[in-house]
């Protein structure tokens, strides 16, 4: 697009960027944009926005909405992303990030995806399956060549997205969590709050009817200059309204609707169409031949007929009309669906409104989540949208000001332990705190076209189900629901109101070798405690049987397809004195609760008989060792060498600063290095889980990677061990660090001795340490009802994926 100069990193970042939106958004927009229609890019300035919208709205703080998605890449400027995370480095990069924009006087705030959308899980699917292809070349580079790959290779750090809502969080920024897929979240919080503008790399920007779209990828931080992508401007150049975008992403293809669906008919309009560019692509001219239908054909017959009649939607239509729903933001309506009078339809006994208008549509219990929408007051005051001068059109987009009206949110009692939440104001002049975006937005607005069109229903009954069928939680106490709901939108927690409330998750790749059968994937080493986690969030969905439903995994793993999730039963754990409640978690504010929130935790990892010692550790180091005896206990390959790296690399780490670690060259990268890296990465995204869920016994900053994790640093010490050095040399001569050394590696040892297992180095393995997870007539050979090795040893790897159910704690030892 525009090459805005920065660093070479921050280009090669772009250059990265660039090649991953290509597949995000709208099929074939972000080249077509980019090479076809230049124009449509500008290149502003924040600062100079920011300065214009001061002086037209006196007292109000320019603020930017940011997809944080789609900014990871960009903010990953690390040059080392293979060893497991330079977090340190990346911890600095976010606040440079952030000071860069609070200079100018603009706020930010940031927004992460809280779940998948099922209609979005086929893409989803298919990116992850992309991504497992990308890791095995890879591990053959690393294998080969012994480096890093290059930055064309480059594949972000395990669990960035994660750690990254708590760095904002620690450095004060207003940080949120979608409740449905962020992109609709996010272009509806701009709209509604008369922000500046949206910060990301996703075309559907261009779709939306919202504020204007800034691109990350040309973000020149030091200048502040980038580029705004003006839908007014491309409008222009396709010949059509603003309000037939939705209609023409939906006909190319996007998220929702596969690029396959309307293939025959893109073919069709270009074979109709007469003024081919010679000099545009295959894909630009599509673009250009559907937008002429649009403006020439469909135009004509307008508000006449309906769009099944004018397009081969076939057994597609219900599909088709969520794709058009998902661009209507609150109180928007689309021309290309007949509008009938307001008024209530009564559908699968379900009652709900004909009108996507929030003002005249009724509270539906869509959702048995207690906390009903509260609608965003509007202002009515001409002079309040916010104007953009380089982007003027006659067709001015919907008028929705900023109210100053609004009441303040209303804070939801929880006992956050020693980290107590810190309110962030949404805008620190005269506006009060804005309510967030409910979930309920996307089947409001979906009602509204079921109800103008319910044919639609009748022909294709399976796509739009779950949209018109009240959603049943996994969780009836509506008082804790309500409480894991606001904790998972103010991005407090982690999983925890996914399993709650549609008892589905997911997590993505991981850099893992697919080859190397001595490591078992992250997803199974972790599954156990997952599901005493399970356990304890559906404490009351147990039936007369008292079991609980399973919750449905969408894990990534080496040999998983993805056509099914996995379906995980809970486990029942055994907590000293009983397990607690989750209001006693929660919501006792008594002292001794304290107490009973940790044995939980430990209950969790099943590490109850060494709350004693590890009670001793000092912190950051306590949940670092209760990680470390969980996966030596659980994972037999590993030796003795691997917990001095982990220990080691972690009491280092405390006395390095970050210019140091930028100057840290391990070697040559080591693949089992590496997966060990990313394996407790994934540890600590556990923890995360199981802390939100026991009501924080432990401080969130005690597993943070910048505080006790280096990608580099780790590597350095695994090859430093693996070759015999002294544990002085792994510690560099610092005899305060090898009296701490040796405690935590004997409160490790001495826990897992308790399990009976022994850690030993590599020398004393004998030939039966073959690499391979479950061996014949070993004691380590897990089984259960669910899932079971065969007798011959099968390798770790072979074990077949989809929906199986998991009940026991088949990968504990015995």
């Amino acid at each position: 697009m525009f090459g805005l100069r920065g660093s070479p990193s921050a280009d090669a970042g772009r250059k990265e960027i660039l090649s991953r939106s290509s597949v995000m958004g709208v099929r074939g927009l972000q080249g077509f944009v980019g090479s076809t229609c230049p124009h449509i890019c500008t290149v502003v300035n924040f600062k100079e926005l920011a300065e214009h919208h001061r002086s037209k709205y006196p007292g109000c703080t320019p603020t930017i909405v940011v997809d944080a998605m789609c900014c990871l890449r960009y903010w990953y400027t690390p040059q080392s992303w293979i060893c497991g995370g330079q977090w340190r480095e990346y911890f600095s990069a976010l606040r440079d990030f952030v000071k860069t924009f609070t200079a100018v006087g603009i706020k930010l705030i940031f927004f992460f995806d809280g779940m998948v959308e099922q209609d979005k899980r086929d893409e989803w699917v298919k990116r992850r399956l992309k991504n497992n292809r990308e890791i095995s070349r890879i591990f053959h580079y690393i294998k080969s060549h012994k480096e890093q790959p290059g930055r064309n290779m480059f594949f972000i750090p395990s669990g960035l997205a994660v750690f990254t809502r708590f760095a904002l969080k620690t450095l004060g920024q207003e940080t949120l969590c979608s409740l449905q897929e962020a992109d609709y979240e996010v272009a509806s919080y701009g709209l509604q709050h008369n922000c500046l503008g949206i910060l990301g790399e996703d075309t559907d920007y261009l779709i939306y009817d919202t504020c204007p779209y800034f691109s990350i990828s040309e973000l020149c931080l030091e200048s502040l200059d980038t580029v705004m992508l003006c839908r007014e401007k491309l409008c222009e150049s396709l010949g059509l309204r603003v309000a037939d975008l939705p209609l023409l992403a939906c006909l190319l293809g996007n998220d929702i609707i596969p690029e396959g669906m309307f293939e025959s008919f893109r073919y069709k309009c270009l074979s109709s169409y007469t003024s081919v560019k010679e000099n545009f692509d295959k894909k630009g001219n599509i673009i250009l031949a559907v937008s002429d239908h649009i403006s020439k054909v469909l135009h004509l017959y307008q508000g006449e007929k309906k769009l099944e009649e004018l397009l081969p939607l076939g057994p597609n239509k219900a599909l088709f009309y969520k794709g058009m729903a998902s661009y209507l933001l609150p109180g928007q309506k689309s021309p290309w669906v007949f509008q009938k009078p307001k008024g209530v339809l009564t559908l699968d006994k379900q009652v709900i409104s004909m009108s996507s208008d929030p003002e005249s549509r009724e509270e539906v219990p869509m959702c048995s989540d207690p906390e009903p929408r509260q609608e965003v007051p509007m202002c009515t005051g001409p002079e309040s949208r916010q104007e953009v001068p380089m982007c003027s059109d006659p067709e001015s987009r919907q008028e929705v000001p900023m109210c100053i009206d609004s009441e303040p949110r209303q804070e939801v009692p929880m006992c956050t332990g020693p980290q107590s939440r810190q309110e962030v104001p949404m805008c620190s002049d005269p506006e009060p705190r804005q309510e967030v975006p409910t979930s309920t937005d996307f089947e409001f607005k979906l009602e509204a076209l079921m109800c103008t069109n319910p044919e639609i229903k009748q022909e294709d009954p399976t796509n739009v189900g779950p949209e018109i069928k009240q959603q049943v939680t996994m969780v009836s106490d509506t008082e804790i629901l309500k409480i894991a709901r606001t904790h998972h939108v103010q991005a407090e927690s982690y999983l925890v109101y996914n399993i709650m409330s549609s008892g589905e998750i997911e997590c993505s790749n991981t850099l893992e070798d697919e080859l190397d059968q001595a490591l078992p994937s992250q997803a199974f080493i972790y599954r156990p405690i997952r599901q005493r986690v399970y356990s304890l969030l559906l404490e009351d969905c147990q039936d007369v049987a008292s079991t609980c439903p399973a919750v449905k995994e969408w894990f990534v793993y080496p040999g998983n397809p993805l056509r099914h999730p996995d379906l995980v039963r809970p486990l029942q754990m055994t907590v000293p004195g009983g397990t607690p409640s989750l209001k006693i978690l929660w919501l006792n504010q008594e002292p001794e609760i304290q107490i009973r929130r940790l044995d939980t935790l430990l209950a969790c990892f099943n590490l109850s008989s060494s709350r004693e010692e590890l009670q001793a550790v000092e912190s950051p180091f306590q949940a670092l060792c209760c990680l470390l005896i969980y996966l030596f206990v659980q994972v037999d390959t590993l030796c003795l060498e691997d917990l001095h790296a982990f220990i080691a690399q972690a009491l280092c780490l405390q006395g390095k600063s970050t210019s140091q670690l930028v100057n840290l060259q391990p070697d040559y990268i080591n693949p089992r290095a590496v997966q060990l890296g990313s394996l407790l990465v994934r540890g600590l995204t556990t923890l995360v889980l199981v802390n939100s869920a026991c009501g924080f016994p432990w401080k969130m900053s005690d597993f943070m990677p910048w505080n006790i994790f280096d990608g580099k640093l780790f590597h350095q010490k695994y090859l430093q061990s693996e070759k015999g050095y002294a544990v002085e040399v792994l510690l560099e001569q610092n005899r305060s660090r090898l009296t701490k050394f040796h405690n935590l590696k004997a409160v490790v040892c001495k826990a897992c001795m308790k399990e009976n297992r022994r850690i030993t180095g590599r020398a004393h393995w004998g030939s039966h340490h073959t690499g391979r997870w479950g061996r014949q007539g070993s004691s380590y050979h897990r089984t259960g009802s669910g899932y079971s090795r065969s007798s011959q040893g099968q390798p770790w790897r072979d074990q077949g994926p989809g929906s199986r159910q998991y009940e026991h704690d088949q990968w504990r030892r015995y």
